[in-house]
C-alpha cells in the first residue's frame, strides 16, 4: 500500500472519532439549561432573554431550533459543531486576576471561536516546546541507558522516570515557581518589568505596567483579546516587531527585544513541568527498545562485520527502536495535553487549557467547556494520525495491515 493511500485511509478514520465525541457532547447538554442552550446559537438581547413562556421567548426557540425533535437538534449541533459555530461567552469570566488587561472587549458577549482563534496559538507554543524538551531530554538519555546498562547513567535515568511518574504537574510547577523566585529575584529590581525572570514565570504576560504609553496598555502587536498579527503566535510576532522597530521606545533602545525575551522565557518553565512526565514515560520505553534491538542478529552482524559501535547504534539500532518510541507518543500525547489547563493556570499563560480551567467555575461556562473539548480531540486525532504516518514511514510492513 502506497504511503498516500494509507494517509487517506487514516484521515477517513478520524471522521467517526470526532463525530462520537460531538455525540457524547450533545447527550450531555440536553441537562443544560435551556437558557444557557441559547448562547449557543445568539446573542442575549441588552434587557436579556424574554420571559419563558412567551411569545418572543417561543420565537427565539424556533430560531435556534431548540422546539425541534431531538435528531433534528442532533443534525444541527453536528452541523454547528463542525462549522464552528460555537455559540457565545460573556467576557467576565475572563479577566486578569492580577490587575492585567481585560482578555477581550466585544460588547456583551464574545464569540467562542472568536477567543478560541486568539488563544490556540499560546497553547500550541507550549506544546511545540515541551515537546521539543521530550525529545531532546527523553531520546538521547533512553539510548544512552540502554547502551550503558546498569552504570551511573542508567541507574539516574531510573531515578529521573520514577520521580517523573509520581510527581504531579502542579507540584513540580510550584516547586519551580518557589525556586526560581528565591534564585532570581533578588537580582533584579522590582521597576524592572521586561527581562524580569520572577515577572515572566508567574505574572500575566506582558505587563500592562510597561506599555503605558500604548492604548488599553498593550504591545501595538495584540488585540484587546490577547491575539497578535501577523502570525497569531506571540513569541514569532514579538520578534517580529522587534525587527521592524530596532529603536525601541524613547530611553530603551532594546524595549521589543526584552519583551520577546520574555515572550520565550515564560514559555520555559511551563514547558519543562509538562514534558517532565511525558519524558520519564519516554525514555523507559526507549531504553527497552533500544536493548531488544540491539539484540536482535541484524546488529550482532554490523559489529561482526568491524563497524564501530557508535555506527552500529547511531545507524542500525537507533532507527529501530524508534518504532515503539513514536507509537507510545502518539499514545501518551493525550495525556500530554491533559496537563495544559492546570499548568496554563498555574502560570498564568494565556491559552485554550487556561480558557477550560475557567469554563469549569461558576458561573459554568458550557459553551467554552463543550467547544474545548472538541478542539482537543481534533488535536489529539491529529497528532495520532502524524504519529501513524510517521511510523509507517520508519516501518512499511504496517501499511500492509
Amino acid at each position: 500500500m502506497k504511503l498516500w493511500v494509507y494517509l487517506v485511509r487514516r484521515l477517513l478514520l478520524m471522521i467517526p472519532v470526532l463525530i462520537g465525541v460531538v455525540t457524547i457532547t450533545f447527550i450531555i447538554a440536553q441537562g443544560v439549561p435551556v437558557s444557557e442552550r441559547l448562547l449557543a446559537c445568539t446573542r442575549p438581547p441588552k434587557n436579556g432573554f424574554p420571559p419563558e413562556g412567551s411569545p418572543a421567548y417561543n420565537s427565539l426557540l424556533a430560531s435556534c431550533g431548540l422546539n425541534q425533535p431531538v435528531p433534528v437538534q442532533y443534525g444541527n449541533y453536528l452541523y454547528h459543531t463542525f462549522t464552528f459555530q460555537w455559540g457565545y461567552t460573556s467576557p467576565n469570566s475572563y479577566l486578569m486576576s492580577d490587575g492585567g488587561p481585560q482578555i477581550h472587549s466585544c460588547g456583551t458577549t464574545c464569540s467562542v471561536a472568536t477567543l478560541m482563534q486568539a488563544w490556540l496559538p499560546y497553547t500550541i507554543e507550549l506544546a511545540l516546546l515541551s515537546l521539543l524538551f521530550v525529545l531532546v531530554f527523553a531520546l538521547p538519555l533512553g539510548n544512552y541507558s540502554a547502551v550503558y546498562r546498569n552504570r551511573a547513567v542508567d541507574q539516574g535515568s531510573r531515578v529521573f522516570s520514577f520521580s517523573g511518574f509520581s510527581l504531579p504537574g502542579f507540584i513540580l510547577a510550584s516547586l519551580l515557581i518557589v525556586g526560581v523566585y528565591f534564585a532570581l529575584v533578588p537580582s533584579f529590581t522590582s521597576s524592572n518589568c521586561l527581562g524580569t525572570p520572577y515577572y515572566a514565570i508567574i505574572r500575566n504576560w506582558p505587563s500592562p505596567a510597561c506599555f503605558s504609553m500604548f492604548p488599553n496598555q498593550l504591545p501595538p502587536f495584540m488585540n484587546s483579546m490577547g491575539a497578535t498579527s501577523p502570525t497569531g503566535f506571540p513569541t514569532v510576532d514579538a520578534l517580529i516587531y522587534a525587527v521592524g522597530h530596532p529603536g525601541g521606545v524613547p530611553g530603551q533602545p532594546y524595549f521589543f527585544w526584552s519583551l520577546a525575551a520574555d515572550s520565550l522565557l515564560r514559555l520555559i518553565l511551563p514547558a519543562l513541568t509538562i514534558a517532565y512526565g511525558a519524558a520519564a514515560v519516554i525514555l523507559r520505553y526507549v531504553r527497552n527498545s533500544m536493548l531488544e534491538v540491539m539484540n536482535l542478529d541484524f546488529v550482532r552482524t554490523a559489529r561482526a562485520k568491524g563497524l564501530p559501535e557508535r555506527t552500529v547504534v547511531r545507524h542500525h539500532a537507533g532507527r529501530n527502536s524508534l518504532n515503539v518510541t513514536v507509537t507510545v507518543l502518539g499514545l501518551s500525547f493525550a495525556g500530554f495535553m491533559a496537563g495544559f489547563p492546570v499548568i496554563e493556570l498555574v502560570f498564568s499563560l494565556y491559552g485554550v487549557g487556561r480558557l477550560f480551567a475557567y469554563a469549569v467555575f461558576p458561573p459554568v461556562d458550557y459553551q467554552t467547556i463543550f467547544a474545548t473539548t472538541v478542539l482537543f480531540t481534533i488535536i489529539i486525532v491529529i497528532a495520532n494520525v502524524t504519529v501513524d504516518v510517521i511510523y509507517s514511514y520508519l516501518d512499511p510492513r504496517v501499511r500492509l495491515g
